[in-house]
């Protein structure tokens, strides 16, 4: 995490260029809602969405909610070191629209963990009461960050992808294959990415680029 004491300054200032990116999309269009998205699973995207999350929160002092959108394979709470609790999962499972289930990890920074696991969050992701759950979040922060399943396991990921501002996709550097990027990219769609992370670059590749 950018928290730690011993952080590389060098990764720190990537997440703040990214966060500025995000800031400035904000500011010209009025993103709010971004999905954190991969292609497939262990590209980095949850930890990305959390540094991301902190980074917002803290250089740029807004309020942020993140989403544990990534039902099959919930960590963010595990990342904060939360006890288990109920959260989108159930949210989405209930007969009516509740108050989100957030837990604050600091002043300015909201978790909606992801709750239950499911093995088949495709339904309720895509729903209507997950537009609901959005609009809600939305409504009260700043920045939305939603970590959403692997796109190649996200059947329906345009579908989700419309109800978002904007999407980042997290690519893991020299494993995943370009076909593979490619579909995830019209998955999604190309218009709805502002920004690319390629994760767990090797510092030698940065030097000789």
């Amino acid at each position: 995490l950018i928290t730690d004491k011993d952080a590389d300054s060098v990764i720190v200032e990537q997440y703040r260029r990214l966060a500025g990116i995000l800031h400035h999309a904000q500011v010209e269009r009025g993103v709010k809602v971004v999905m954190l998205a991969s292609a497939q699973t262990a590209e980095g995207k949850t930890l990305t969405a959390v540094n991301l999350s902190l980074t917002l929160s803290q250089s740029y002092k807004r309020n942020v909610l993140l989403i544990d959108a990534d039902l099959r394979r919930p960590s963010i709470g595990k990342v904060f070191g939360l006890p288990p609790a109920s959260g989108l999962s159930e949210c989405l499972k209930s007969s009516e629209l509740q108050a989100l289930r957030i837990t604050h990890v600091s002043d300015s920074l909201g978790v909606l963990p992801a709750g239950s696991a499911d093995s088949d969050p495709m339904s309720g992701l895509t729903s209507g009461r997950m537009q609901e759950i959005i609009e809600q979040a939305a409504a009260g922060f700043d920045w939305v960050i939603i970590d959403t399943p692997p796109v190649g396991l996200l059947t329906d990921a345009h579908l989700l992808a419309a109800m978002v501002d904007a999407a980042v996709l997290v690519i893991d550097a020299g494993t995943t294959q370009h076909t593979v990027i490619q579909r995830a990219i019209e998955n999604i769609g190309r218009a709805k990415i502002v920004g690319v992370v390629l994760n767990r670059v090797e510092s030698q590749a940065l030097e000789e680029a």
